[in-house]
């Protein structure tokens, strides 16, 4: 699902009959931001942030300069734009990494929110970064929670600290002790949750925080939970003065209102979110890029840089020759497959491309077409691969059969290729063609 899908719909409309009016009036603007409230306060964002957003917006947006440009409805959506990217936080908040190691990182927040997973899925983004993470066993009361964070800390390659069901306190103590001992330079603590904030669980958090001193305190909230997430996020910040926010589960069904509220009623940035149930799935929160992918602008730096984790610079080159050499093989399509999983969903992907995401919100991506093509290239021989033009009437018959699929589904995948590369063929031969 598309981040934001109902939001950005609703905005994408909003916007779109405001572009087709060409020069507007203040009325026309002020019709416009009214609805972009309605959208708001149904995308479940605070009251207060709404009504303050689209004041801001109005003012700037009924200016003369604004009325009297030549795309009035451009201007609009940049200042929309712009005030949606400072409501979020002007710019993205790094992780603060102590100077004098281990940087100590408290991860908090309710039951159901996700923490336990979000502990490895942060571990494993450190690990990637060169650090080397501990991830720390304080929840001691919920069942199966240890073993939990045993489990997916293994599935991340993260060594996992755990004292059974001493006082999280005195196992958070241990762990630090043992992390400078070993060379671990990021500790990351999963504190207990409960169902709702009580003293009990914040008495306990406190305790934690005095005795290691945590270089950051990440509360990890639930994006479906819309306003209670705020309610939550205001609770702990008061008695733990956090500093900064974790959303898990933005690639459900989530309106945005946690996202668009938090920043603005705490003061506190949002730092990560998570997109999916893979270890992989957890990204930095850039406010000017969720912006432009709320108004279906696509978000091309995110792209780049999922491509440059899951294809590296050798590889990339390699790509390229065969494109120009016109030596573009099933085997290298099966490789470009692999890659793309590592991207993501083929949606998602579509989504941060500019022009594209908006187009196709309504269009499903058959990724189960994309596994059947490549159980057919799997039937293939190594030879068929890389000689496709080889493959007649007896041998499409006994990959059809290899595959479990028809004689037609493997024409179809044939065409395909070969219209891929005739496609490719005129693109090399257009004056300026550059891959």
């Amino acid at each position: 699902m598309a981040l934001f899908s109902s939001l950005s719909e609703k905005f994408n409309h909003i916007f779109s009959k405001l572009t087709k009016r060409g020069r507007l009036t203040e009325l026309e603007i002020k019709e416009a931001m009214r609805e972009v409230r309605i959208a708001l306060l149904e995308a479940d964002v605070n009251y207060i942030v709404a009504k303050d957003f689209v004041k801001k917006v109005s003012e700037k947006a009924v200016g003369d300069e604004v009325l009297k440009s030549l795309t009035p409805a451009q201007q609009v959506i940049k200042i929309v734009r712009d005030e949606l990217t400072e409501l979020m936080s002007s710019n993205h908040q790094k992780l603060v990494i102590s100077p004098a190691p281990p940087t100590v990182i408290m991860m908090c927040g309710l039951q159901g929110a996700g923490k336990t997973t979000m502990c490895a899925k942060l571990g494993a983004h450190l690990k990637k970064s060169g650090k080397k993470p501990l991830l720390v066993a304080c929840d001691i009361y919920r069942p199966a929670a240890i073993s939990q964070l045993q489990v997916v800390g293994k599935q991340a390659n993260v060594d996992v600290f755990e004292k059974g069901t001493q006082n999280p306190v005195k196992t958070a103590k241990q762990a630090l002790e043992f992390a400078k001992k070993q060379g671990f330079d990021v500790v990351i603590l999963d504190t207990a949750g409960r169902l709702h904030i009580n003293e009990e669980l914040m008495d306990e958090l406190k305790n934690i925080k005095k005795e290691v001193n945590p270089t950051e305190i990440l509360l990890v909230i639930d994006a479906m939970t819309g306003q209670d997430a705020v309610t939550v996020a205001e609770s702990f910040n008061n008695d733990l003065d956090v500093s900064g926010f974790v959303l898990t589960k933005l690639d459900g069904d989530t309106r945005g209102g946690a996202a668009l509220s938090v920043k603005a009623i705490t003061g506190k940035p949002i730092k990560f979110t998570g997109v999916g149930e893979k270890i992989g799935d957890i990204e930095p929160f850039y406010p000017d890029r969720i912006a432009s992918r709320i108004l279906g602008m696509g978000d091309v730096l995110s792209l780049i840089e999922k491509a440059q984790e899951a294809v590296s610079e050798e590889e990339a080159k390699k790509l390229e020759k065969k494109f120009r050499e016109n030596s573009f093989t099933f085997e290298d399509y099966l490789v470009q497959v692999e890659n793309m999983k590592k991207m993501g969903s083929l949606q998602d992907i579509l989504q941060m491309i500019p022009g594209i995401g908006s187009k196709l919100k309504n269009v499903q991506i058959d990724e189960k077409e994309i596994a059947v093509n490549k159980c057919i290239i799997q039937s293939m021989t190594p030879y068929e691969r890389r000689n496709p033009e080889i493959i007649k009437a007896s041998r499409r018959q006994r990959i059809a059969k290899g595959s479990g699929t028809t004689i037609q589904q493997v024409n179809a995948l044939l065409r395909q290729f070969e219209q891929s590369k005739e496609m490719m063929k005129m693109l090399k031969n257009k004056k300026g063609f550059r891959f």
